[in-house]
């Protein structure tokens, strides 16, 4: 007999970092998703650099009795992980566990609710969201996909029209401007303050170089990640519920 929905497990996948800080984040992120949905079964995982790993979360499942589950990447944007980390964990747990009904999710981004998690950090910042005297640096971590990158500077122009005085891409790698160059070029331009929002999920190597540089190159402020903020837990439980109604009228046809 199947489980019901509401009980169906979730694995969320998150990228994984050396930094302890980034593990400790996702688990106060999953501690909201928890609060909101105790009746959901939430289970941790990373692709790198800590454990347990994906499969290793799936392997247990599936001795434990689970016939599906959800895997949920904890990523903000489609990108490597999403289109062949992920796929390639699912294939070799079905190839194990050919009866385990493997459910996955979209990514986090891109949504809406992230623009009202970014306005959140930066307001925790000292940042008056929609202030039109702040020009703002949107920077991630930056991919060597092309779509991924497109996602986020599509995203700094749906920001823009929220009333800030401009808002702009940058990436900490892979591709430019550099949040540094960002930031000077709109302080040129005459931007009388440049905020800069950290589109990323954790703590980290990343994080840390934004901040330095961007605070050397004269930004304002820099927003603290996005973390546990409570968009970001509604918008998990939002792509949970996504991939269990995909199931559902799949099998309704």
């Amino acid at each position: 007999m199947s489980a019901s929905p509401a009980a169906v497990p979730m694995t969320a996948v998150a990228h994984g970092s050396r930094d302890p800080r980034a593990a400790a984040t996702v688990a106060e992120l999953l501690g909201a998703v928890r609060d909101r949905r105790p009746d959901v079964p939430v289970h941790a995982s990373f692709l790198d650099h800590a454990p347990p790993a994906p499969d290793r979360v799936l392997d247990g499942l599936a001795r434990n009795g689970a016939d599906e589950a959800v895997v949920l990447p904890l990523l903000l944007t489609a990108a490597y992980h999403s289109k062949t980390d992920i796929p390639g964990v699912l294939n070799r747990v079905r190839g194990r566990h050919p009866r385990l009904r493997l459910r996955t999710a979209g990514t986090l981004g891109p949504h809406p609710l992230l623009l009202d998690a970014l306005e959140r950090r930066l307001s925790d910042a000292g940042v008056e969201p929609g202030d039109p005297d702040n020009a703002v640096v949107l920077v991630s971590a930056g991919s060597s996909d092309p779509s991924a990158n497109a996602t986020i500077a599509r995203l700094a122009r749906e920001w823009r029209p929220r009333g800030w005085r401009d808002v702009v891409p940058a990436y900490a790698s892979a591709t430019g401007p550099k949040p540094a160059e960002a930031v000077a070029a709109l302080l040129d331009a005459g931007a009388p303050r440049v905020a800069v929002a950290c589109y990323f999920l954790a703590p980290g190597y990343f994080a840390d170089k934004v901040r330095k540089e961007s605070l050397a190159a004269g930004a304002s402020v820099v927003s603290p990640v996005l973390g546990a903020a409570p968009e970001i837990a509604e918008l998990v439980l939002l792509r949970y519920e996504e991939a269990l109604e995909t199931t559902r009228a799949a099998t309704a046809v």
